[in-house]
This record gives C-alpha cells, sequence and structure tokens, in this order.
C-alpha cells in the first residue's frame, strides 16, 4: 500500500499507523513494529534455516531467489519452540505490508523493511500461552498483501535448538487469473481483502494462487502500463510490475508449473475489463480471439483441472431515478463458453449477474470488502454446489477486519 509510507518514519515505536479509509472516514490501524536487529549467521541464540529448506512451504508464485510476485503470496510452515524471525533479503519492498498469523489467530499486519529482520512470533504473542497439547506443534503464515509490492526471504529463524516441521499440502488447489478485480485493487487489505484470496481461503483445505495484477489485459497488448497481456504473462513467473521489470527486463522466466506440489482442480478466470476500455489498444474479436487461444493453453498446463468462466459486472451508471448495471463483453465471453464447452474437457460459466448492487463498488469502480464477501460468497457456494467440495472453514478469520456491528439497538 502506497499510503503505509509513513511507518517507515516511525519504525523506533511499537505501532505504526497509515491512512485507510472507510467509507469517507480515516480509519485507526494497527500494525506491528516487528523489526529486530539483524541476525549474524552464527547466532547463538537463535536456530537459522535457508530459504530453501524442504520444510518451508511457498504460497503463490516465487521465483528461484525466493522473491514473491503477483497477489497474495505466501510462506507457511509449522515449528517448535516460541520465537519465528524472518531475514528479507534486497528484494523486498521497502515498507510492504504484509499479514501474518500463528495457528488459528487472527491476522497481524506489519510494514516490512529491505534487508531487514522481524520477528513475528516470541513468548508474548498474544494466544501463545492459551495454546493446548493437542495444537502443538503450531503453524506459521504469512501473507503479502499487496499485488504489485513482494518479500524475499533470506532466512527463517526459530529459538535455539528448535525446529521446522513441513505442514502438509492440501489435497485440491485452485489457479485464479484476473486482472485488478481478482486481485483486491481498491480494497482496505487489498490482495488479502480480494474475493480471489477470499474463496482460496474461505473453501478451506484448499492450495490457491493469484496470478492477478490490476490494469492487464488479456489480449497480449500494453494496457494501463502493463507491457503483456495474461495470454502472454501468465505463464511467466513474475508479474508486470516496476520491480519486476527492473529485475528482469523484457525476458520473465517461465513459471515451472510442475513445482506445485498438488495438482490444480479448478482454474477461475474472470478478465476483460481492461481489454474493453477505450484507453486500450483492444478490441472485441481480439479479446475473444485471445480468449479462444487461451483456455486451451490452461487446459495442456492443467489436463485434469475444470475451467471456470466469469462474466464481467462491469460498472453501475445512474439512469433516472435507479442504477443500472452495464457489463462488459456479454456476447464474446458468452460465445467463447459455447463454443469450448464441446472441446471435450469441462469448462462451466459462473453468471456475476444480480450478486453486486451499485453500491458494493468503491470510488475506483471497483468492489468494496463487502463487495468481494459478496462474490466470494456466491462462488463459494456454487463451488461446494457444482464439485462438491466441503467447506472446512470453520473457524480462524479468513478477511480481517471486517467485524462491523450496530451498538446501538434502540433509535
Amino acid at each position: 500500500m502506497k499510503v503505509l509510507s509513513l511507518c517507515a518514519l516511525v519504525s523506533l515505536v511499537s505501532r505504526c499507523t497509515a491512512t485507510i479509509y472507510e467509507n469517507g472516514h480515516e480509519r485507526e490501524t494497527h500494525f506491528v513494529n516487528t523489526r529486530i536487529p539483524s541476525l549474524g549467521t552464527n547466532d547463538t541464540e537463535w536456530t537459522t534455516y535457508g530459504p530453501n529448506a524442504t520444510e518451508l512451504s511457498y504460497k503463490g508464485r516465487w521465483d528461484d531467489k525466493h522473491i514473491s510476485w503477483w497477489a497474495a503470496p505466501g510462506l507457511k510452515f509449522a515449528f517448535t519452540g516460541e520465537s519465528v524471525a524472518i531475514t528479507f533479503g534486497p528484494h523486498t519492498t521497502n515498507t510492504v505490508l504484509v499479514a501474518y498469523r500463528t495457528a488459528g489467530l487472527d491476522w497481524q499486519l506489519s510494514n516490512i523493511t529491505t534487508n531487514a529482520t522481524h520477528q513475528f512470533v516470541s513468548p508474548s504473542t498474544p494466544g501463545l500461552n492459551a495454546t493446548l497439547p493437542s495444537q502443538l506443534p503450531l503453524t506459521f503464515e504469512l501473507r503479502v498483501t499487496n499485488w504489485a509490492y513482494g518479500v524475499q526471504i533470506n532466512a527463517v529463524h526459530l529459538a535455539k535448538g528448535e525446529k521446522l516441521i513441513k505442514v502438509p499440502e492440501f489435497s485440491r488447489r485452485i489457479e485464479f487469473i484476473g486482472d485488478s478485480l481478482q486481485s483486491g485493487y481498491g480494497a482496505v487489505y487489498e490482495a488479502l481483502s480480494g474475493f480471489g484470496y477470499t474463496v482460496g481461503a474461505g473453501l478451506g483445505s484448499t492450495e490457491f494462487s493469484i496470478t492477478a495484477y490490476p490494469g492487464i489485459c488479456l489480449h497480449d497488448a500494453n494496457c494501463w502500463g502493463n507491457p503483456r497481456g495474461q495470454t502472454y504473462q501468465f505463464f511467466r513467473t513474475s508479474d508486470t510490475s516496476p520491480r519486476a521489470a527492473a529485475l528482469y527486463n523484457s525476458t520473465p522466466p517461465l513459471y515451472d508449473f510442475s513445482s506445485q506440489p498438488t495438482k490444480t482442480d479448478l482454474v477461475i478466470i474472470m478478465i476483460g475489463t481492461n481489454d474493453n476500455n477505450t484507453a486500450n489498444p483492444v478490441r472485441g474479436d481480439s479479446y475473444y480471439r485471445s480468449y479462444l487461444s487461451f483456455v486451451p493453453e490452461l487446459h495442456t498446463t492443467f489436463p485434469s483441472a475444470d475451467i471456470v468462466i466469469m462474466n464481467l459486472w462491469g460498472n453501475f451508471v445512474r439512469q433516472g431515478n435507479t442504477w443500472v448495471q452495464q457489463p462488459k463483453f456479454i456476447d464474446e465471453i458468452r460465445k467463447v463458453y459455447d463454443v469450448l464447452k464441446g472441446e471435450g474437457y469441462p469448462v462451466h460459466f459462473f453468471d456475476t449477474k444480480g450478486i453486486l448492487q451499485h453500491n458494493d463498488m468503491g470510488p475506483t469502480f471497483h468492489p468494496t470488502d463487502a463487495g468481494h464477501l459478496k462474490i466470494a460468497a456466491h462462488l463459494i457456494r456454487w463451488i461446494n454446489v457444482m464439485f462438491g467440495w466441503e467447506l472446512d472453514a470453520t473457524g480462524p478469520e479468513v478477511q480481517h477486519e471486517t467485524t462491523y456491528w450496530n451498538d446501538q439497538v434502540n433509535y
């Protein structure tokens, strides 16, 4: 979040604050200052693991330098003891906001400093002293909240003599493909508040990647500063961010899909809003042809996956005394589905019509947190009914800080 730069100026205090607006009012934030003095390689107070330790599970897209890309990438592992710290490398975006949690406790948020060590778990971590013996060993999870910024993992540190433990992968997996709508642009905690993350985490027992970036087109064209479209970029490890361009220039590496330990069961695509914009050089027929060629490539990449095509809800405009939805590429997307559903592999259509109303959209024409939750709730239930997936997220929070309520019951 660009609004988080204030935290870099107050790194000596225990909490960082930033300006997030909620319904036009400044929202109070509590970002924990987790930075500690850097640890030497021979520090006697810690046991240190390298970033390629087999006990570490990287979620989403990461490259061979352990740099994160795209939306809401994460890191997960179990550990013994009561201390966890991570050293972040030079390719970490300074002040990038990450969410982290231990076991089933709520997310906490912290701004990360480039080339620094941050301690996320200590004996004083709230709730840690309430851990039951049956809940050991504890798990630790970290997610980058943004879609353009990222971290580089240099080392993971535990208390002296303690050990990392591999967390088993879930047996089902979803690949989300999209643009700003999938990646949570304009939501309070960005990718962590977006419907892609909310579906993946809200189903429970599901691995997922969100290969989405604001402004990107499906068609391979320069759209809103993204030099390539998803028909090209999806198959690359890195996204189209300025930091990716600085590291890889115009030759981002191909992504090794075989590195994913769990086969992909669902591919959920919602993209085209940027193609359908006069600011970008894409026509409806180009979008249609690109979609028709893109899905077969996805089937080749994920041969056992069901592919879900979502239509585009568009924006809402006022007409007279009401609001009217203006969906985009209605005919093109429907034609893509009608052609591909007869190709011999499972292709499905998820209709977003009627899920959102005009007040579910924020000032940037993207869903609010409530809008993302509505989309996610409908899609989760559809997946449950269509594919028989059990809903296993039955306790720990998914979206952070959405417990709004009325404390006045009499008016």
